[in-house]
């Protein structure tokens, strides 16, 4: 597991690794669509406008070995990954495109990136909670979770 020391070590790179990816898919990524919008603005988020959708077949890992050794470690990034938010870009694995309980989720963690104050603060907060009670059951994350299927069923 990533101790403390480790932990300061590394949120650096990944706040570095978050905004590279973001950039790049502000570049790349497609705006939402109306519907999206709708439910965007229905999870918090404050500014739709500028979150961008990157269909992708499979979601990346970082190249920095250490952030690609701790992403597996705590299974947040792995084959079976269908979608990572990074702020106001959103990959999402091709299957899933069509998947509106995805999307959702992952709008939820745009509005805690917005809530939180952005990349670092997110991060920071997230990966805290992640490493001491695991993922899924982190509460940022139970909380996207949540969302999703109450607006899904």
């Amino acid at each position: 597991m990533i101790d403390p020391e480790q932990f300061k070590i590394l949120l650096p790179l990944a706040c570095k690794w978050a905004e590279q990816q973001e950039e790049s898919i502000q570049q790349k990524g497609n705006i939402l669509t109306s519907s999206q919008i709708n439910d965007a603005t229905h999870v918090g988020v404050k500014h739709p406008e500028k979150v961008r959708l990157l269909q992708v077949p499979n979601i990346p890992i970082p190249d920095e070995p250490s952030l690609a050794v701790a992403a597996q470690a705590t299974q947040l990034i792995t084959a079976n990954t269908a979608g990572l938010t990074l702020r106001y870009g959103i990959f999402i694995r091709s299957d899933c495109w069509n998947d509106r309980k995805l999307l959702i989720h992952e709008l939820v963690h745009t509005s805690q990136y917005e809530r939180l104050g952005g990349i670092l603060p997110f991060l920071e907060n997230y990966l805290s909670e992640v490493l001491s009670i695991g993922y899924p059951a982190a509460p940022m994350e139970q909380e996207a979770i949540k969302i999703a299927q109450e607006m899904t069923t």
